[in-house]
């Protein structure tokens, strides 16, 4: 297997450059860190030529277009600005046609940020730019949000067509003839080109998604059950078609537990060849694989469980999103493919690049001739590569984060430390290179969610604290996804003593340890590590001599009104509970008891955790007479996709723990 750096001058056009000054310097070590990934998404043409790269830049998102062949320099395609939104994906329709997928956010006086999406197809000369997403008009009964998704490339005999969702809203006027009462999500059969559409599945009001068999036809619908007024009740039910029928046979329900959990067969995939769809349930308290067939007698077969851990991801590859294994996380992400050429090919790929071991598959070529890759690592942000089966050839394409390249990273080791009941709680910890590994400033980071975990691989945020000379801990605490019901408990919200208990042990255990230095112990967090950051500090206003908490939680009860206006309000209700744990767990309620200086961030665009709940906070902390600084990022949204301020936010925060721990500028 041959390495080869095929467009080894693309690096200026497709990644952002980093800056040159020397590596201990402050603001050249944020500004690094803080540049966006110069790969948010890629695709491979079906003949194998040309990758498509969307590629955020300081002003916004671009595509941009690499020649495989050499025979022409990289082209931008398409550009949105950032005031518009961003560019998220791009598939290939045809050898030449690329379509895109776009959102946006609109700040609507009732409801505050909206979000809204459209999709897009350009040449990969930059001509014949279209919007492929239907649009209402001056009659219509409200506005669309969904601009519809893309879920086959492959339909039957109309190349460059495409199968679209769609969300239909009624424009019928009393009196007239004019306009169309449907209304819900349907599926459209799109020509990419010509823009001619055809109603493949009529839309139903409560219809939630469709999956197609990857080769023009669909075979799973979802339907929601709502109210009247379309409130969400929290169970979907599921139903298929047999071979060359159009009737909906029932195929399973799945219902939300309310604390964030759900029961039942959720389907993800359709094979057409078994004639079988693959998709989730619980076995023994772990999230398992299953196929059920799609003949008529729902025959239901285990594909992939384990005892000690969920298995959680589909993986899937080509035009046809051809399911070929799946994947689960134990101390590193695991994949077992089940096709046998991928798993032999899966150990090659880890014997040739032994430093990047995880390798994920994200597109293929017509026929998988050709597979791009993006192999990665704990200390490398991963490389873009294409794989041709035929010459067994391996070529580099792009680093994914050009302004890291060259920049040593430190290891994340999985550990594990006692909580106070003792339970064993697994977690990653990452030393500054160089560091003895002893008496450090440390931070401890709880992950956001709450349902979600922490994995091994690269993460910048980590990666910029260690190299500030930090030892970071990210515990993995009850209330993660990932290890099983029992450890999920009632979510971090509702079981929010638990979790912020857990968390605290790793601070503790640092201490314990020498790892980190007596009376140098912080706690920073993402959303709902935020959350727990700051509820830290209540609970415990001794441990922690600093908190920076971005884009937090901070008052449950004013989570719950943010979704007062949405479908989504019972689910929210449901899911962050009701009872004296509102107040009790809720920073804001309990400023006084902070010891330690505070420093908030917010997008006042965030549509996860409202802007508000950090102006409380701050508001709440200063009526306290407690030290806290607040930035606020205008425009931005809860993730801070913008170089600028994330650089702002590492350099500041940088500064912020540095003056609170009594550390050297």
């Amino acid at each position: 297997m041959n390495r080869a750096i095929l467009l080894s001058g693309a690096a200026g056009v497709l990644s952002l450059s980093g800056p040159a000054h020397a590596a201990d310097d402050a603001a050249a070590v944020a500004a690094r860190f803080g540049a966006l990934e110069a790969v948010r998404d890629a695709s491979i043409s079906p003949d194998g030529t040309k990758v498509a790269v969307v590629n955020p830049v300081p002003t916004g998102t671009v595509v941009v277009v690499a020649d495989l062949t050499g025979a022409a320099q990289p082209k931008m395609v398409m550009g949105m600005q950032a005031k518009d939104g961003r560019i998220t994906s791009c598939s290939w329709s045809t050898d030449t046609r690329i379509v895109c997928f776009g959102r946006y956010i609109v700040k609507e006086p009732v409801y505050g940020p909206v979000t809204y999406s459209r999709v897009f197809a350009t040449n990969a000369d930059a001509t014949g730019m279209v919007q492929l997403s239907s649009e209402t008009n001056d009659r219509s009964h409200y506005v669309m949000q969904y601009g519809g998704g893309i879920i086959d490339l492959d339909v039957g005999n109309s190349p460059g067509s495409v199968l679209m969702t769609r969300q239909f809203v009624p424009d019928t006027q009393t009196g007239s003839r004019m306009g169309s009462d449907k209304e819900g999500v349907g599926v459209e059969a799109v020509d990419t080109i010509t823009l001619k559409r055809r109603t493949v599945e009529e839309p139903r009001r409560n219809a939630s998604e469709y999956v197609s068999d990857g080769h023009g036809l669909v075979r799973v619908m979802g339907v929601v059950a709502a109210d009247s007024e379309g409130v969400l009740k929290g169970t979907t039910s599921y139903f298929y078609r047999k071979t060359g029928s159009r009737d909906w046979l029932p195929l399973s329900v799945v219902a939300s537990s309310g604390a964030g959990l759900s029961d039942g067969f959720d389907p993800y995939a359709v094979d057409s060849a078994a004639n079988v769809v693959y998709g989730f349930e619980g076995k023994g308290g772990f999230n398992a694989l299953y196929s059920v067939s799609l003949d008529g007698a729902a025959t239901r077969a285990e594909v992939l469980s384990r005892a000690d851990t969920d298995i959680d991801e589909l993986i899937r590859i080509g035009r046809d999103r051809r399911v070929v294994g799946a994947s689960y996380a134990t101390d590193r992400r695991a994949i077992e493919y089940f096709d046998p050429e991928l798993k032999k090919l899966g150990a090659a790929l880890t014997r040739a690049l032994p430093g990047q071991p995880m390798t994920n598959i994200v597109d293929a070529s017509a026929g998988e001739k050709k597979l791009l890759i993006i192999a990665s690592a704990d200390v490398d942000p991963g490389i873009l590569y294409v794989y041709d089966k035929a010459s067994r050839k391996l070529d580099q394409v792009m680093a994914v984060r050009g302004a890291l390249e060259g920049v040593p990273l430190a290891p994340m080791k999985a550990i594990s430390y006692k909580a106070a009941d003792g339970t064993e709680i697994p977690a990653y910890l990452t030393l500054p290179l160089g560091s003895s590994g002893k008496g450090l400033p440390a931070i401890v980071m709880p992950h956001g969610g709450p349902a979600a975990r922490d994995e091994w691989g690269f993460d910048w945020l980590v990666q910029f604290y260690a190299a500030r000379g930090f030892a970071v801990i990210q515990p993995n605490y009850r209330g993660s996804t990932g290890y099983g019901s029992a450890w999920f408990q009632k979510n971090g919200f509702q079981s929010w003593k638990t979790a912020i208990s857990d968390i605290n042990d790793a601070g503790r255990w640092l201490l314990a340890e020498g790892i980190a230095a007596p009376g140098k112990l912080a706690a920073v967090g993402w959303s709902y590590g935020g959350y727990a950051a700051l509820q830290g500090e209540v609970v415990d206003p001794a441990l922690y001599k600093a908190v920076v908490a971005i884009a937090p939680v901070t008052d449950l009860a004013s989570l719950k009104r943010e979704s007062a206006n949405f479908t989504n309000s019972r689910l929210v209700d449901r899911y962050i509970g009701d009872g004296p744990h509102l107040r009790e767990g809720s920073p804001a309620e309990h400023a006084a008891r902070f010891a330690a200086p505070v420093m908030l961030f917010h997008g006042d665009l965030d549509q996860n955790v409202g802007v508000d709940e950090s102006r409380l906070m701050e508001k709440r902390l200063r009526e306290a007479g407690k030290p806290v600084t607040y930035v606020e990022f205008a425009g931005l949204d809860h993730y801070l996709i913008d170089a600028a301020a994330r650089t702002r936010m590492l350099s500041e925060s940088d500064a912020f723990l540095r003056k609170a721990l009594g550390l050297a500028p």
